[in-house]
């Protein structure tokens, strides 16, 4: 075969090789983290399934979806439509602001931490996540721009509600992941703490997690760094850009990290060391014989109380009971 031959046999392998390649990244980037919104479901008698605590869904879901509340929208740092549900119910009130997780939505996800905070008297914010719910965009980035929406947030509740109303970043799974990587940010000053239920430690690890139970070991590495280029050419984002342990060493605001012991999907260790890492006033609950992200409703005694004493005691301090 002469050489030009040769050279062309190659060229057209490379390229080839190369598409092969993309094609895969953007397959990955499809199913992984590109997210169209999709109507919520939150049927009550769906949820009342889930045993033992469905009859507690089933109420707490048909009480939200019943609150009347106010329709809010601000744009992200990056010109992307975020919208949230604001649920007011005492005028002064301390507000939580509570972000749901991946592919959920605030109704679902949020539920128990609305239900307490009503029951405390605070008021609620329940935001959609970029490309859930009403908010625009469509992809998931997994927490690294999702961690500037929450600041947007945290900064639209300082200008409405005034520097003397408290605030507090909640968020499950994803978004507790969210409101972590936030903890590192140029925060409002009435941002009094964070409460992280089950969060992962970063993008990169919660991906290769969930890639061990799906591929051979040999396999994972070369298939997340064909998933990195469909998130940086697809999702224009970096999932090795973010990371809850080194976000948490530099935090200053309070920190209360939740977690079910018997979580199959984030691992509890997960908590274990955004909790090690953390360099501000801290506590870390673990709920036994809780799965993933249902830990208020394994033990709602022991979650109530955890997040109430927590809530005090950023909000007084010097309280006895802190």
């Amino acid at each position: 075969m002469k050489k030009s031959h040769l050279v062309a046999a190659g060229a057209a392998a490379t390229a080839a090789a190369a598409a092969s390649v993309l094609g895969a990244a953007y397959g990955i980037y499809r199913i992984w983290f590109y997210h169209s919104a999709e109507p919520e479901d939150t049927d009550a008698e769906e949820l009342s399934k889930t045993l033992p605590y469905g009859a507690q869904l089933k109420k707490d879901a048909e009480a939200l979806e019943a609150a009347p509340y106010e329709p809010v929208q601000i744009t992200a740092d990056d010109g992307t439509l975020l919208a949230a549900r604001y649920y007011h119910h005492a005028d002064g009130a301390p507000l939580a602001i509570i972000f749901h997780g991946y592919k959920g939505f605030a109704r679902r996800d949020g539920m128990g931490g609305y239900t307490l905070c009503k029951r405390l008297g605070y008021n609620v914010l329940l935001p959609d996540q970029r490309s859930h719910g009403a908010s625009g965009g469509h992809t998931i980035t997994m927490g690294v721009k999702e961690r500037y929406d929450c600041r947007a947030w945290a900064y639209w509740a300082y200008k409405r509600f005034g520097p003397e109303v408290p605030i507090f970043l909640m968020g499950v799974s994803m978004g507790a992941s969210t409101v972590l990587l936030a903890s590192g940010l140029d925060l409002p000053e009435t941002v009094r703490g964070i409460i992280a239920d089950c969060g992962y430690t970063s993008p990169h690890d919660i991906c290769t997690k969930v890639l061990k139970t799906v591929v051979p070991s040999a396999l994972m590495g070369p298939i997340y760094a064909v998933g990195r280029v469909g998130t940086l050419l697809y999702g224009r984002f970096d999932p090795d850009d973010a990371d809850c342990r080194q976000a948490v060493a530099k935090a200053r605001i309070p920190i209360l990290f939740i977690h079910g012991e018997a979580d199959d999907f984030v691992p509890c260790e997960m908590s274990r060391e955004n909790f090690d890492a953390c360099a501000s006033p801290k506590r870390l609950v673990t709920i036994p014989g809780a799965g993933h992200a249902v830990s208020y409703y394994v033990d709602i005694p022991a979650y109530e109380k955890a997040v109430t004493e927590f809530l005090d005691h950023c909000l007084h301090p010097d309280h006895a009971n802190a």
